[in-house]
């Protein structure tokens, strides 16, 4: 056990030992350690439950890293930098880009790594990750050899922790734009200015899905870099893509290009405003994704975030011709499965 300490809840004893891999502010009754340290947790009585990041800023105070008495050193990080990348090569295949580290997921609290063939885009979003951030960085240099490896701390979540939002070139140099293949298909990527680390990554496996079950005629709102339509392409007879953003718009019309893909109608536009229209106009497709941004990013946008996805779902239902599929999204975090099923049933 290390000198520096925790003293957690009974409560908080008993969600580590269900599973549960953060205790909130509310939890911790004694810790004196500098925000961003790993601290031993212990109840009151001294008995010892794990190792945790510590964040003196963050209502989620404590991040659990493991429930041994080990050292937590570079060794330790490299065996699960190891299991991670092991686990991606046998389960990832097709494409070029993918999620390498997971966060908790693969053991490496609030550390996301997103590869894009030999570059990589790393996120350290608490205290704790962002002082291994280097150490992480040379580590997955040593076994991957990057070309680059951007850090891309831009995102919102950061200020919970008061850690500034900044881009920079852990290693190597700014790639810019690169085209890498995912499922088949060639995109342009900007690891440093696009959105999240420079796509989303976590639809990948969808978007195949999508194209293997799509037919007939297409419809893909919040179509962004054109992940989904241009997977629909392949076997819709046509395909119209819809976003409101012009430079999503112009990103998408060129991964078709890049692909050779002239099937997708792309359409600058708000999706809600153009359900409406085709409504009113009775028109129908065989198919069609909803992937809209999240809705709810926090609990107090949840009552409006519920309506919104019940009026693009029912609108969506009421364009779907007989036997026709939808393939409808939530990225919302408080939402869950079962709420976002209701708000489904409810609008069919």
């Amino acid at each position: 056990m290390s000198d520096q300490k925790a003293i957690i809840s009974k409560r908080a004893t008993e969600r580590v030992r269900a599973g549960h891999l953060w205790i909130y502010r509310s939890d911790v009754r004694e810790c004196r350690a500098e925000g961003g340290v790993i601290v031993d947790l212990c109840d009151v009585k001294g008995k010892f439950y794990g190792k945790a990041f510590y964040s003196d800023k963050s209502q989620i105070s404590l991040r659990l890293i493991t429930t041994s008495d080990e050292i937590v050193n570079r060794e330790f990080w490299l065996n699960r930098l190891k299991m991670a990348i092991s686990l991606r090569e046998k389960t990832v295949s097709g494409t070029e880009v993918c999620r390498l580290v997971n966060g908790e997921g693969d053991g490496i609290p609030s550390v996301i790594v997103d590869r894009y063939k030999d570059v990589l885009s790393i996120q350290t979003l608490c205290q704790g990750s962002e002082r291994i951030k280097v150490l992480i960085a040379e580590i997955l240099s040593e076994l991957i050899n990057p070309v680059s490896i951007i850090e891309r701390n831009d995102g919102k979540v950061r200020d919970l922790e008061r850690l500034p939002r900044q881009i920079s070139v852990l290693n190597g140099e700014d790639p810019g734009e690169i085209v890498c293949l995912e499922n088949g298909l060639k995109f342009s990527f900007h690891p440093s200015s696009g959105q999240k680390t420079g796509a989303f990554l976590d639809q990948r496996e969808n978007r195949a899905l999508a194209g293997r079950l799509s037919f007939g005629a297409g419809l893909d709102c919040f179509c962004y870099a054109g992940g989904f339509a241009l997977n629909m392409a392949k076997s819709c007879e046509e395909v119209e893509a819809i976003d409101i953003s012009e430079s999503a718009i112009e990103l998408a019309k060129k991964n078709a290009q890049l692909n050779g893909i002239s099937n997708i109608q792309f359409e600058t536009g708000s999706v809600f405003d153009r359900l409406k229209l085709y409504d009113t106009q009775k028109r129908k497709f065989d198919t069609i994704v909803l992937d809209p941004p999240a809705f709810a990013k926090s609990r107090a946008h949840v009552e409006a975030a519920v309506r919104g996805y019940r009026e693009i779902n029912i609108r969506a239902m009421r364009l779907l011709d007989s036997g026709g599929l939808l393939i409808t999204c939530s990225c919302s975090q408080h939402i869950d499965e079962n709420g976002f099923l209701n708000i489904l049933t409810e609008a069919a």
